[in-house]
């Protein structure tokens, strides 16, 4: 049996994988995988996540 944990919305502590920025997007990849983003770089990877079937979550403004 799998058991999937819902994660709580971006807080302040998390940051972008990229650059360090606050976060504004999770990217939950279907290996189970998960990228955190700021605007910018969400933006840049919106087109290869969506190749990857990535499940994009806006984080809470």
């Amino acid at each position: 049996m799998n058991t999937t944990l819902a994660r709580p919305d971006l807080t302040a502590a998390d940051r972008c994988d990229r650059c360090g920025a606050a976060a504004q997007v999770r990217a939950i990849l279907p290996s189970g995988g998960e990228l955190l983003f700021c605007g910018h770089h969400a933006r840049k990877h919106q087109e290869r996540l969506r190749e990857l079937a990535a499940n994009i979550q806006q984080g809470q403004a």
